[in-house]
């Protein structure tokens, strides 16, 4: 699953991989944003990002996406 996460005041989003579904992450960044507590993601390569839930700007959890194998990817 991929989720952009933008930062108020910068002009770069952060974009990472995550194995969590989409309800899962939407469920993570609301309860963080409703308590003021600083929003903790893990990508599929086991890094942490913690961004504080106050310079959240926006968070875009896209759509699940089944990669295709074979030749019909192309």
């Amino acid at each position: 699953m991929e989720v952009k996460i933008g930062i108020q005041n910068i002009g770069r989003e952060i974009t990472l991989e995550s194995a969590q579904d989409a309800d899962e992450l939407a469920k993570v960044v609301a309860e963080s944003i409703s308590k003021g507590t600083e929003l903790r993601l893990t990508d599929d390569k086991g890094r942490q990002i913690i961004i504080p839930s106050s310079v959240l700007g926006y968070v875009e959890i896209g759509a699940e996406e089944v990669r295709r194998v074979g030749f019909g990817a192309l």
